[in-house]
């Protein structure tokens, strides 16, 4: 399949492919003031990302890539409030505002993410956005399909040795500028008020 032979030359004839644009969890309410960056099947664990991804929401792209290089640095942590079973304390969590004092430094998942970062705002600039304006709009990571290897137990038995890869997509967005609040309409008065109004 896929080769045809015609006067002794055989000719490979490679599979053709519809490419397709990938579909991402929430669009941007501003596409034009947005820019996106993902990643499919990560080899990080899906827990640690999931959990250093809520870390850098709704932050700035500059505040968030500080963060995460002074975490690999361990200057600061990154706080696990849901996959939190077993994990250590740490007096670094409560400067983050931790309530349990849980906390790691996972180092695989937040290079990860300083490089989706990046590609983000290469995109951006692309774009002609204004870099020193944008924040993580939207960051979310999904559970991608596990690896199978196998260990050895004792007595002759197998089990499972599943790695948990994960998906990861972010929108970086402009600041909307504040909307300046309208003055508000007199309230309307009853005939009792504005008799003593008048009074």
């Amino acid at each position: 399949r896929g080769q045809h032979q015609r006067a002794g030359i055989l000719k490979v004839c490679a599979p053709t492919r519809a490419v397709t644009m990938v579909k991402y969890a929430r669009e941007p309410a501003n596409p034009t003031k947005s820019a996106k960056a993902r990643g499919s099947d990560l080899r990080v664990h899906f827990k640690n990302t999931r959990e250093s991804a809520m870390a850098i929401k709704k932050m700035g792209l500059y505040q968030a890539k500080q963060y995460l290089e002074d975490v690999l640095e361990h200057k600061r942590v990154i706080v696990f409030r849901r996959f939190c079973g077993g994990v250590g304390r740490t007096a670094q969590a409560k400067n983050e505002g931790s309530t349990n004092g849980q906390g790691r430094w996972p180092k695989k998942s937040v290079k990860v993410l300083l490089d989706l970062l990046t590609n983000a705002e290469s995109n951006a600039e692309v774009k002609g956005l204004d870099i020193d304006n944008l924040y993580v709009s939207h960051i979310q990571v999904n559970q991608a399909q596990k690896g199978r290897r196998r260990t050895y137990r004792a007595h002759g038995r197998i089990n499972a040795y599943m790695s948990c890869p994960c998906h990861v997509e972010l929108t970086l967005s402009e600041k909307e500028a504040p909307v300046a609040a309208q003055d508000k309409p007199a309230p309307k008065l009853t005939k009792k008020q504005l008799a003593l109004v008048k009074a």
